[in-house]
């Protein structure tokens, strides 16, 4: 008789600021177009879920709203959705862009509710094919210096 195989699952957030590749990514992972992806900040409403499962394991996968300043009731709804899913997740995979290395400052509400929360983290920094990879080591290091995450990827989610 043949033992069965432990069979794995686990939830992950995909988090960060509005536009830098949440939805692009969510859809390259479960293979399928799910999520709209559009320029316009805020497409993302509500928490979209994406499966991914094979013979020994299943990823559940939560695209949030981008976190930002919201000053709007709706807004704040779609920001606390994004903070619900990384108390929720079992690891959180931050998504951050290249198009301005200054934003790490931009993203400090993203890092923050990652100190709160306290959970695995994994930094996936998209959109690399748009720089020099010279430039793009500074940003790695600037993310590094935080001690939050895990491991750092740099990716193009296209």
């Amino acid at each position: 008789m043949q033992e069965a195989k432990e069979f794995k699952c686990g939830v992950v957030g995909l988090v960060g600021r509005p536009n830098v590749g949440k939805s692009t990514l969510l859809n390259r992972l479960v293979g399928s177009k799910i999520a709209i992806v559009t320029p316009k900040p805020q497409t993302t409403r509500d928490n979209i879920l994406g499966i991914v499962t094979t013979q020994d394991y299943q990823i559940l996968f939560y695209d949030t709203p981008g976190i930002h300043e919201a000053k709007r009731a709706l807004n704040k709804r779609m920001v606390a959705l994004a903070h619900n899913a990384i108390h929720d997740c079992d690891v959180v995979t931050a998504i951050t862009d290249v198009d301005d290395p200054a934003r790490i400052i931009e993203d400090e509400s993203v890092l923050e509710a990652l100190r709160t929360a306290k959970k695995p983290a994994i930094l996936a920094i998209n959109k690399i094919d748009l720089i020099r990879k010279e430039k793009l080591l500074p940003i790695i290091d600037a993310y590094n210096a935080t001690g939050l995450f895990q491991a750092i990827v740099p990716i193009s989610a296209l």
